[in-house]
């Protein structure tokens, strides 16, 4: 029986990572014979967002990694150089004693030591963002070609351990191309959960976005492309759905008198059901890792506008067929696309019966077939 250690880091907020993760976890723990670990460092005393099967064992190192971002830079400098020692004592005595075939990283802070960790497992890694957004250091208040030398440094001593990884997963083709000359890399996406029994009819007047209140999100641009849809649509309304802190949106959105087409909502636990009562999605990210909502708009019948961001949306769209890709950054654009799609019913319902079909390649089955197939390797 091989025994898999899967290091996640947390599961007590809401996000896509530890969801998909989760999500990972439970289909081996179902599908297979597996031995399932998996490690946690934050929020011990926490409840979980995300559950796991019964079966599956697990440890939390309660290091609260997240809690340093609330320190001065140079005390969150120190401070996390104690708990990483903490950190590599601590799973290097856990790897040691259960003894994997298979240890999973999600590329964070064990991909700095994990590689020397001779516990006998193979090494994998798995990555969550993109190559151009990753350990990128940006102070403001420092010297451009100071933060240009640190993300180098970063980047190099990353480029070093991954080369060193058994395997290498990253979830876009798109992605892919960026990596130059690793041979141990392959593309493996995130998979959706569950296709939803209900699906949006097309009918009604709303268009829907998800994703945490992020500047990544860019949903201060998509309140300023709306700005140019209401003066065409005014019957229509933007509903975005999210955990954190939305009310910087809200002020945008009276700043820009669209408050009374504009609703920015609370994350949901069934965003599905959400998805059913819109007619289309838009994603204003500025970058992905991959853009999970995508796929699950799609696979309620949503045909989708994004920006054509790193990565993810070129490779689950394609422009004009299942949804419109617009360049990144471009709100002018943007609106257009969303205007195209309000006033082009026919072809919005075209788009939302070709992204019904075009999703199911990212099923749980099909997706964590190749992750088995992966692991059988090696």
């Amino acid at each position: 029986m091989k025994k898999i250690v899967y290091i996640v880091g947390d599961l007590s907020y809401p996000n896509g990572m530890s969801r998909v993760l989760s999500q990972k976890v439970n289909y081996l723990a179902r599908h297979t014979d597996y031995d399932l670990y998996v490690v946690l460092t934050e929020q011990a005393s926490k409840p979980w967002y995300y559950q796991l099967e019964p079966r599956v064992k697990h440890v939390n190192f309660d290091l609260n990694f997240d809690d340093l971002y609330q320190l001065p830079l140079l005390r969150r400098l120190l401070a996390y150089r104690k708990k990483q020692k903490q950190y590599r004592r601590l799973l290097t005595d856990y790897l040691m004693k259960v003894r994997p075939d298979i240890t999973v990283s999600v590329m964070r802070r064990e991909i700095n030591f994990i590689n020397d960790i001779q516990d006998g497992s193979r090494k994998v890694g798995e990555i969550h963002f993109n190559k151009q957004t990753y350990r990128v250091f940006e102070k403001r208040w420092l010297p451009g070609f100071i933060n240009r030398c640190i993300t180098r440094k970063w980047q190099q001593s990353l480029e070093h351990e991954i080369r060193r990884l058994d395997k290498f997963v990253v979830l876009t083709h798109e992605d892919f191309s960026f990596w130059k000359g690793f041979t141990n890399i392959t593309v493996i996406p995130n998979p959706i959960a569950t296709f939803p029994g209900t699906l949006s009819d097309g009918l009604s007047k709303a268009v829907i976005a998800a994703g945490r209140y992020t500047w990544q999100k860019g949903f201060d641009m998509l309140i300023q492309a709306w700005q140019i849809v209401q003066e065409l649509h005014p019957d229509w309304t933007l509903n975005i759905y999210g955990a954190g802190d939305k009310e910087s949106y809200k002020r945008l959105a009276v700043e820009l008198h669209v408050s009374k087409t504009v609703h920015c909502h609370a994350a949901v636990s069934d965003i599905f059901a959400q998805y059913a009562k819109h007619s289309l999605f838009v994603l204003s990210s500025r970058y992905e890792g991959f853009g999970l909502v995508i796929i699950e708009a799609m696979a309620t019948g949503l045909p989708v506008v994004s920006f054509r961001c790193p990565c993810g949306p070129a490779d689950i769209i394609t422009d004009h067929e299942d949804g419109l890709l617009v360049e990144n950054g471009n709100v002018k654009e943007l609106a257009e696309a969303i205007c195209y799609a309000i006033e082009h019913p026919e072809e919005r319902n075209r788009m939302a019966e070709k992204a019904l079909h075009s999703v199911k390649r990212y099923s749980e089955d099909a997706i964590m077939q190749q992750w088995i197939q992966l692991f059988e390797a090696l």
